[in-house]
């Protein structure tokens, strides 16, 4: 199957092959990441009210406990 790399659209093939997919290259896969750091890309979600006190943001060690949970692959160069 051959999917569009997100960032250029350049034409990508999709198996194991492809170590960065959907993304063509590190760069575009990096370019991405940086959208996303910069908040310049988002999810939209419905804004919390504030009285909903089930509604938290999870701190550094969820988030941490996360990471580590993850494939070691993904951050491959």
């Amino acid at each position: 199957m051959e999917v569009s790399c997100p960032t250029c659209a350049k034409k990508v093939e999709w198996n194991e092959k492809s170590l960065f997919r959907p993304f063509c290259c590190k760069r575009c896969q990096l370019i991405d990441l940086g959208e996303w750091s910069n908040e310049e890309k988002v999810i939209a979600t419905e804004k919390p009210s504030s009285n909903d006190a089930n509604t938290s943001l999870p701190d550094i060690e969820d988030i941490e406990a996360m990471l580590a949970q993850q494939n070691q692959d993904f951050f491959k160069e």
